[in-house]
Order: structure tokens, then sequence, then C-alpha cells
């Protein structure tokens, strides 16, 4: 069968499974749309979880930033595994024991204000909508190159499949079609990464390819190196920006993870604290297994794009090359006119392509090679060639030969970790808004039927918007979710922090560093990615930190606003310490 064929069975088949398991799972009270009714076991809510957090970033932008950043890249791995570590370690089990349905529940009961409880709302509503564009402009890439649509209805395609089981089964309904869904996501990983493996090192195990010596004395890292230094990329394994930027993307990546709202409402829906423990145990194992295999896929694909593609006649070039291109992922300009494809260090476009549609029709402008014509080409350059970060996970099982039925398991993966993920963070919006806002603000005294009505509503609202994001995203899938965590950074993390593990933390400068926080980063974001876009350069860059690691000083602002308000305003009321004691006491209510 072709790979549209396999990428209708198994998505079709995936998808009814997932539909089936919103209906048998359906939430019937309020309870079980926040927290599953506080009955989830350990070990599916360590799936959950997991499925949960490897998002498309994960699937999809990970192994493909990897790919081409090499040991650059290698920062979202570190960081995103140590957040979550950190996460389970630090936070998780303490805000179970507090026993709230979501963090601005946590936020608004710790510092006794009605004040803390919307700006913690604004905020989790901010980071999500954040977070699932990056979701929902992966869900359009798999639909629009394997179901062969445009990327808008692939779009909508997900929504549609998101708004039912979100909105019909709640937290509870969520969490069991995550855990068909990391089943899912997890095997499509593996299976190509097993193929890749045993064709490049002759194993199995991807992990250990890496360094698994060939016949000519030389691990596969060491051939790339050397691949790609004649190609004049440099040394993949060598760090080629600055280490200051590195360090302080992982730590926000890291630190972004423990304020992750999506992540932190899933130790809500198991019975005890010693079950949170368990379930971050077993979502951690989970969560390796695809962290660890995730740069051995990268440098697969990056040794096949480098074999496969550079010195290539147009006219001879794979038949993956021109699939992806008519996509819109893949470009080439013949710079040179002498019909073979360069590829070099350098942007060959100002920004993404910008394809040419012969006037008149549907059908793309070609080349006198066959090629999709661009009109925004960068002529004096060297490169010829664009490739879409985010396409390198997808495309990989195509540009090895891998049989037709891995590459459409590949595209049900995808979709299944863009899904889990996206359901989570809507689960949150609607969540902040019904629970939150109305509940806990605007109308205390709503009835159970009204509010469960109400999150509904909420959710079905934050799908068109999410799906909007999604089909005009700001960036690349993992960027988009970097800033998502530089944001949870610098607004969540250190208020819950210090609501856990400071009793003179109060209200006034909870609020004042949230505030702070989260205006400084976004600023920040907003100024260098799309304001001065063109300033977006290590030469204009505060310290030297790029917009996706910015997040820790919109960090260190946070502390270094909340901590003296604090202590110049006055101390937390005598329950609320006591309260605070009470949590960092082990036990299992």
């Amino acid at each position: 069968m072709s790979v549209q064929a396999w990428t209708f069975l198994l998505v079709g088949v995936t998808f009814a499974l997932y539909i089936a398991i919103a209906i048998i799972s359906r939430a019937r009270s309020t309870r079980d749309f926040y927290v599953a009714d506080k009955e989830v076991h350990p070990i599916a809510n360590g799936m959950a979880t997991a499925a949960d957090w490897m998002s498309a970033a994960s699937f999809i932008g990970m192994a493909g930033l990897i790919s081409f950043l090499g040991a650059d890249g290698a920062v979202y791995l570190m960081g995103w595994t140590g957040g979550y570590v950190l996460l389970a370690l630090l936070l998780a089990p303490y805000l179970r024991k507090f026993g709230r349905f979501t963090v601005p529940d946590f936020i608004g009961d710790r510092y006794e204000a009605k004040t803390a409880r919307m700006v913690a709302v604004v905020c989790a509503i901010f980071i999500s909508f954040t977070y699932v564009a990056g979701q929902m402009r992966g869900v359009g890439i798999v639909f629009s190159r394997f179901l062969e649509v445009d990327i808008a209805i692939g779009v909508v395609i997900g929504m549609a499949l998101v708004f039912f089981y979100a909105v019909l089964g709640g937290m509870k309904g969520i969490t069991y079609t995550q855990v068909a869904q990391y089943c899912v996501l997890i095997f499509a990983f593996l299976v190509p990464a097993i193929f890749l493996s045993l064709m490049f090192a002759d194993t199995a195990i991807p992990q250990l390819g890496l360094g698994r010596m060939g016949e000519d004395g030389q691990s596969l890292l060491q051939r790339l190196d050397g691949i790609s230094t004649e190609l004049g990329f440099g040394a993949y394994t060598e760090y080629q920006g600055s280490l200051i930027n590195i360090a302080a993307i992982t730590a926000a990546l890291m630190l972004g993870t423990a304020g992750l709202p999506h992540v932190i409402i899933r130790f809500y829906t198991v019975r005890k604290v010693r079950d949170a423990r368990s379930s971050a145990g077993w979502a951690l194992l989970f969560i390796a297994i695809l962290y660890t295999t995730a740069p051995a896929i990268a440098v697969f694909s990056r040794t096949n794009l480098l074999q496969s593609i550079p010195g290539t006649a147009y006219v001879d070039a794979p038949e993956w090359l021109g699939t992806w291109e008519d996509v819109g992922l893949i470009a080439w300009k013949d710079h040179d006119q002498d019909g073979i494809i360069t590829y070099a260090p350098g942007q060959p476009f100002k920004g993404k392509p910008d394809f040419e549609e012969t006037p008149g029709s549907q059908t793309a402008a070609r080349g006198t090679s066959g090629e999709r014509l661009v009109s925004n080409a960068d002529t004096d350059g060297t490169n010829e060639l664009y490739v879409d970060r985010d396409i390198m996970v997808l495309a990989n099982p195509e540009i090895a030969g891998l049989p037709n039925w891995v590459t459409a398991l590949v595209a049900a993966g995808g979709l299944a970790a863009a899904l889990s993920t996206a359901a989570g963070l809507l689960l949150v919006i609607s969540s902040a808004v019904s629970h939150d806002l109305l509940k806990g603000t605007i109308m205390p005294g709503i009835s159970e039927k009204r509010e469960l009505f109400a999150a509904r509503i909420a959710a079905g609202g934050a799908v068109v918007i999410a799906g909007l994001i999604g089909i005009w995203p700001p960036d690349y899938v993992a960027a988009i979710v970097a800033f998502a965590f530089g944001l949870a950074a610098s607004s969540f993390f250190p208020a819950i922090v210090m609501g856990i593990f400071s009793r003179r933390m109060n209200g006034p400068g909870a609020i004042s560093g949230m505030i702070a926080g989260i205006v400084f980063t976004t600023a920040y974001i907003l100024w260098f990615k799309f304001i001065e876009p063109g300033s977006n350069n290590p030469d204009n860059w505060w310290f030297g930190i790029s917009p996706e690691g910015i997040g820790v000083i919109g960090m260190l602002v946070n502390f270094a606003v909340a901590i003296p308000i604090a202590a110049l305003t006055k101390p937390p009321s005598e329950p609320v310490q006591r309260l605070i004691e009470d949590i960092r006491i082990p036990g299992d209510s």
C-alpha cells in the first residue's frame, strides 16, 4: 500500500481508539472533569504524564533541532529531562499534599488573595496558549504531508478530535486517552530508530549505535563530524554557540518545567501523596525511553540528509525531496544555475520560503529543473537548500527508504504526541476559566452543573483559538514551546517554590514578582522575535542570551521584585504559615 493509504489506516484506527476511550470514560462531575476523581493508578498516571509531557516538541521538534544544531541542540534534551526531575522531586509531592485542583488554586489559597489567583489565571492561560501553538503546528505538518491536505485543514481536523475528547471527557477522558497515545507515540518513535540503528550500526539498540565502530575504525558520530566539516558546517559534536546562552536555555527549560500547569495538574489525579511520587517515577522511566533515543534519531537523520542531497543534481534527487517540497517545507534555489543542489552553512532565504504560484491557477510555479520557484531567496548566498527542522523525524523513514507502513506509523505517533499535550493544555485553560475565574472569583456560588457546562464551553473556545494560532504559527515547534517554558520559569516557578519553602513570602510579593517576571520575558521575546526580528542575533541580545533562554533572567527579576516587597509588607496569616509547615511534613493524605 502507499504511504497515504497506510496513513489513513493507522491514523483512522488510532483516532477511533481515542474517541472510544473518551466516550467510555467521559466526565460526569466537576471532580471527574478537573482531576479524574483522583482515582488514577500511578502507572497509568505515569504513562499519561509522559504523553502529556512529550509533546510535538519532543516527538517532532527536539530530534530535528539536535539534527541541525548538533551539540548545541542538546540543551533541549538536558533542559526538559532535568526539568522533569526537578518537578518530580522538588514540587509535585508538596503540591499534591496541598490538595487543590489547579496551580491558580494553590497560588490563590497560599497567598490569600483573589488578585494572586487572577494573576495566576492570566499566566496559566498565556503560557498554555503559547505552548499549544506548537502542538497545532505539529498536527498541521503531519496532516499536510501524509494526508496531502493544506496545513490549515490538517489543523482543523486535529481541533475537531481534541474538541471531542477534551470537552466530553475532561481530565478523566484525557487521562486514559493519553495512556493509549503514549503507547502509540513510543512505538512509532522506536520502530524507525531500531530500523536505522540496524542499517547504520548493525545493532537494534539505537542508543548504542552512535558509538559503535564501523569497518573504517570510526564511530557514526566521528563520520558525521567529518561529513559536516567537509561541507563547512563545523564539527557536529562541538558547541558552536555561546556557552552562557546554552546554559541560560537549559536553565529556562528546566525551571520552566517546574512551573508548567498542565504537567503539575497531573499529580492531582492520584489518590495519595505516595501515589504522586510513584507516578512521577514511572513517568520519568517512560519519558527516558524517548529522550535517550532522540539523539540517535537526530544523528541518523542528519547523516542520511548529508549523504543523499549535497552535490546531487536536482533532477536525480530522491523522491522524498520533491514530496516535502510540494508541502512547502523544503525549498531549493539554484543560485549558480548548474542544476546541482549545494548545501552549505548560511540562510538561503529571507525568513521561510515564499513559494510562487503559476498566475491564474492553483499549481506551483516551476523552474527549469522542475523545482518550486521562490520569490524571497538570498541570491548572494552559497547555500541553495532550505529544510524545515520540524520535518526531520517525519521524513526520516522516507529518507532512509524504510517501508511505507513505518512512515505512516511515525505520522500516527506525531499526531498522538501533539494531541495528547494539546488536550492537557486545553484542560488547563478550561479549568482556569471555569474553576479559578468563575467559581473562585466571579461566581463563587455557581452550581456544579453550571460550572461543568462553563468548563466545556471554555474548552471549546480554547480549541478554536489554539487552532488559529496553529494555522499562523510564530516559529518552529520546539522554539515556540521553549518560549512557553521561559514564561513559566519567569512567572510560576518562583511563586510555587517560595509558596512551599518560604513562610515569609506573601501575596503582594508573589503578585508583584509574577507580573514583573512574565512582563519582562514577554517583552524580550516580542521585541527580538516579532517587533525587531532583524536584531535577533547574539550581538544585540542582553547578556548574550537568546529569547529562548531569557526566561532564566525573567525568573531572577521575579525573585528580585518579590523578596523585598514581601519583606516590607505584612507576613502571611498564622493559618497559612501552619499550612506551609504541614505540607512540608511527609505524609500520605
